[in-house]
């Protein structure tokens, strides 16, 4: 990932809440996992973590984004603090890396306690695969380890000091082996009293579900229970190829397919009153078309000032663009059928349409996965970009004027991060 224009730092729209480390001691253990990965340390007196231990400024000033994700597989992190489990995770080539680190850092909660008030745990997610060649080596990775490691060694020690209170217990002698004990006194001494302090992570194994990755340009995996569906650009080796008795494959071109898929294994809600009325949904929708519309008529048009009057004057006056387009109208037309159906008969609405009146079912596991999907047949609500999407989005916005990222960065401060959790309730029906 480039480096990113200050806008979008400036509004904590990128590297947004991360965790600032400039207290000597820290920035000495994050060196030391440094080192441990054969990478220099830095030189920096002040940097900010996510949750796995990505530092943007780290990143910067090594040229290298990908220093804890080399073939974007195996991916590394690097604890200092238990507090990282409520950061985000804003550079990764699998979605699901943040999940894992979280399910990592709540069922070994002690452990991480302990061992971080004197060290830095680092080590690698550990999967099957060295390498990511083809879509085989992305379905090879059924589980990951942590694979965990500390620079003091004081996980080494507290198994070491472990092994030798079994061996007092059970050796009715061992309490006069004085070598064995001076050296328990030493090993405590780093260690504390292991009984007390769980110094040994409990799980260090976890399922790696449905996800989508950065390989190929951009891969989707959905976990059925009978089948596994993959969508992606059918350029991407191994496509219809890999486990075929076992895969399905659906090119992410193919708008009615991939549609059905999510329709029938429950992923999605279809356009129904009960909550497309309460939600405001399809205005959504609709303002962000018109937006869209007007960024591609006129791009360097200045939008600060904009408010809905402005907006409907713009669409009267520019009838033809709207209704060429077709979206607009479409909305308009799933509203009102919705207003005196409840619903909107959706094998009537030409498929890549389908997208702009669909949400992910919001309490299905996959709903953020989910919302992803859907946001990739819907690149103009630059909204739903940003929240399910940021890879996506950070491409978009390379691509945008100087004016248009103005007025993208100030929808998304007025709406979105006004109060995310509100907003992601109120439009998507997302509580978590």
């Amino acid at each position: 990932m480039a480096k990113k224009p200050d806008l979008l730092r400036d509004n904590e729209l990128i590297y947004g809440r991360l965790l600032t480390v400039d207290e000597p001691h820290l920035i000495q253990r994050y060196n030391k996992a440094l080192a441990a990965f054969g990478l220099k340390p830095t030189k920096l007196k002040s940097f900010q973590i996510d949750r796995t231990g990505f530092s943007p400024e780290v990143a910067e000033e090594c040229d290298d984004y990908d220093y804890l994700d080399p073939n974007e597989v195996n991916r590394r992190f690097i604890i200092l603090t238990p507090s990282q489990i409520d950061l985000p995770v804003v550079h990764t080539a699998f979605s699901n890396t943040s999940q894992l680190m979280f399910e990592f850092m709540s069922k070994n909660q002690r452990a991480i306690d302990a061992l971080t008030i004197k060290d830095v745990i680092y080590g690698e997610i550990e999967d099957s695969v060295p390498k990511v060649n083809d879509i085989e080596d992305l379905l090879s990775i059924s589980q990951v380890e942590f694979k965990v490691l500390s620079a003091e060694d004081v996980l080494g020690k507290a198994a070491e000091l472990g092994k030798l209170v079994d061996r007092l217990k059970q050796e009715p002698d061992a309490w006069r082996d004085n070598t064995m004990l001076t050296r328990m006194v030493e090993l405590a001494k780093i260690c504390g009293d292991i009984r007390e302090n769980a110094l040994v992570p409990d799980q260090i194994i976890f399922r790696h579900n449905a996800y989508w990755t950065s390989h190929f340009g951009g891969l989707y995996v959905f976990v059925d229970p009978d089948m596994t569906t993959v969508i992606s650009d059918p350029a991407a080796p191994g496509f219809r190829r890999s486990r075929p008795w076992q895969v399905s494959y659906l090119s992410i071109n193919d708008a009615d397919k991939v549609f059905k898929f999510l329709a029938t294994t429950g992923r999605i809600e279809l356009p129904r009153a009960s909550w497309v009325e309460t939600s405001g949904y399809l205005e959504h929708r609709a303002e962000m078309v018109v937006r869209a519309l007007i960024r591609d008529a006129e791009p360097d048009r200045n939008l600060t000032d904009v408010d809905k009057v402005w907006l409907q004057t713009w669409i009267q006056s520019h009838a033809d663009l709207i209704t060429r387009d077709g979206n607009f109208p479409f909305l308009n037309a799933a509203k009102r059928e919705i207003a005196q159906l409840g619903h909107l008969k959706i094998d009537d609405v030409f498929p890549q349409q389908r997208f702009l009146v669909i949400r992910a079912k919001p309490d299905h596991p996959d709903a953020w996965l989910t919302n992803r999907l859907i946001s990739d047949f819907v690149p103009s609500d630059f909204v739903s970009r940003y929240i399910f999407n940021k890879q996506g989005f950070y491409e978009d916005y390379d691509g945008f004027s100087d004016a248009w990222r103005s007025h993208v960065v100030d929808v998304l401060k007025t709406t979105y991060l006004k109060d995310k959790v509100a907003f992601r309730t109120r439009l998507y029906g997302l509580t978590d």
